[in-house]
């Protein structure tokens, strides 16, 4: 066979000498057999394309052909109708290419291995799963019962006579009828949607709680109940047994309920307690009023009155009354009071006064058992009494001594021997209140006509007949008295024409000579007041 070109693609090698050391050859390894020319390929690969399209035209219309020349029939899914055509034999295939996922427990008629005719019938009711959850197990059954009855009995559960259903989370009882099992679920987001699709039955949930027997003793004759609650508290509620605070329950309300259960109620009694100045309405486990009290917390002294008696029971709406009793003793002080004497002292001048003694109270005192009961005393007895400390007197000396000391005045030079200070005021005949037609009108207590220079006195103070002297006022005989002239008051005399009028504090200069020691007092009485 000649050599072919490099690009022939020929069956010899190149020779070696025509080949450049380190460059790769330019022509391929020949094929083995003879070379196919490039126009036969080309017609070989129309050739399987026309072969192909062929096919998909048959298979297509073949397709439509059987769609228009199957069998016609009627499905009818849970209450849902469509007419289809098929070329399958039987209704088992038939349901098999609509998609229907058949459980053993669905209905079928007729049955799925009956030939398709013309205007058949198919008619599928599927079963609808149940969730049963008793005696602590979960069970999935698959049913077309209508009532609670029907579902237990096709999930094979008994109830015992106190025993309790729950569907949906809500209490029924055997005869209640399931809740309808068309539920709208997703369709298909692809395929066709068939008339039944997205109506596949719904689940029914039904619970059975069992009841449990246990006992309640209430103080009486203990008697027994069945319940399906799962605490104590809630089974004796629903027994509608009436509970109080002051009652106690033992095992407690929120203990877990089982199968024999005693259960023990110490009842409470309701009493009424006064005590400490308040009543309380209250309930107590105490049998005696003594143990009610301690019930309570309430403190019992030995000295405190209770009634009725604390041995006594606490029978219903008892009344105690608690009578807080307290003794104790009470010392009064009673203050001595000091007396205070004055002494004469013939060193000390006249008007001073010097304290020799300072005064102090004595103290009385007396002891008494008194009894109070709720806080108010009630009795009180005297025990003894006696004096815890003598009074002090008081000594205070005064001056008995008369100086003579010279006054200067306008009018000229006296001699006094007494200085008082006096409040003064001013009067004449017809001011005095003596009627005109009285007969010692304008006459004075010594029997002087009324004038200017004419003072009333207390000849307590100032002797009547003797002289004074008064600043602004001169020189007055001491001739007259009055009823509101006392102790440190002196009234000036004026003529009718030329009265004055005074009220003020003045010095009262006593004149030379003094009277005699037996006619002058030596104390003052200190009024009026300044």
């Amino acid at each position: 066979m000649t050599d072919q070109s490099s690009g022939g693609g020929g069956s010899s090698h190149l020779s070696d000498s025509n080949q450049i050391p380190g460059q790769v050859p330019n022509s391929l390894p020949p094929l083995a057999g003879p070379p196919i020319p490039v126009a036969r390929r080309a017609s070989s690969l129309v050739a399987w394309l026309l072969a192909a399209l062929l096919l998909l035209a048959v298979g297509i219309g073949a397709a439509v052909l059987t769609g228009r020349v199957g069998t016609r029939v009627t499905v009818t899914v849970d209450g849902y109708s469509e007419t289809v055509r098929s070329t399958r034999p039987d209704v088992g295939l038939l349901l098999a290419d609509l998609g229907l996922h058949l459980r053993p427990e669905d209905r079928i008629t007729p049955a799925v291995d009956t030939p398709l005719r013309p205007g058949l019938a198919v008619s599928v009711q599927r079963a609808r799963p149940g969730l049963v959850s008793a005696d602590g197990m979960a069970l999935e059954v698959y049913t077309h019962a209508r009532t609670v009855s029907e579902l237990l009995a096709g999930a094979e559960i008994e109830l015992a006579p106190h025993d309790e259903v729950w569907l949906e989370g809500v209490q029924a009882t055997l005869a209640t009828p399931l809740p309808p099992p068309d539920g709208p679920l997703e369709r298909p987001r692809f395929a066709r949607g068939r008339a039944w699709a997205g109506h596949e039955p719904r689940p029914v949930r039904v619970t059975v709680r069992r009841a449990v027997w246990m006992v309640i003793d209430d103080g009486s004759v203990p008697y027994e109940i069945f319940t399906t609650a799962p605490t104590v508290g809630e089974a004796l509620l629903r027994e509608e047994l009436t509970l109080y605070l002051g009652d106690r329950v033992q095992p407690s309300l929120g203990s877990r309920v089982h199968a024999g259960m005693r259960v023990m109620i110490e009842r409470s009694t309701p009493v009424l307690v006064t005590a400490d100045g308040r009543t309380v309405h209250t309930r107590t486990r105490g049998k005696t009023v003594g143990d009610t009290l301690v019930d309570l917390g309430m403190v019992v002294s030995g000295s405190d009155r209770v009634t009725p008696d604390l041995a006594q029971p606490a029978v219903d709406n008892v009344q105690i009354r608690v009578v807080r009793v307290l003794e104790t003793v009470l010392v009064e002080r009673e203050a001595i009071p000091f007396e205070a004497i004055l002494i004469p002292d013939d060193g000390l001048e006249i008007d001073n006064q010097r304290l020799d003694q300072a005064g102090e109270d004595g103290e009385y005192r007396q002891r008494y058992q008194v009894v109070y009961e709720n806080g108010l005393e009630v009795t009180r007895t005297l025990t003894d009494d006696w004096v815890a400390a003598e009074p002090i007197t008081r000594v205070v000396a005064y001056g008995r001594e008369i100086v003579s000391r010279e006054l200067e005045t306008p009018e000229g030079m006296f001699t006094y021997w007494r200085k008082v200070r006096m409040l003064a005021t001013s009067y004449s005949a017809a001011t005095a209140g003596v009627s005109p037609d009285v007969a010692y009108y304008g006459r004075t207590r010594l029997g002087w006509p009324m004038r200017f220079g004419i003072v009333a006195v207390d000849p307590s103070i100032v002797p009547l007949g003797s002289r004074v002297y008064v600043p602004d006022y001169g020189v007055g005989d001491a001739a007259d008295t009055g009823s509101a002239i006392r102790a440190r008051r002196i009234d000036l005399g004026y003529d009718d024409d030329n009265l004055r009028l005074w009220y003020r504090w003045v010095d009262v200069y006593l004149l030379a000579p003094p009277p005699p020691r037996s006619q002058i007092r030596w104390v003052l009485p200190n009024w009026p007041p300044q």
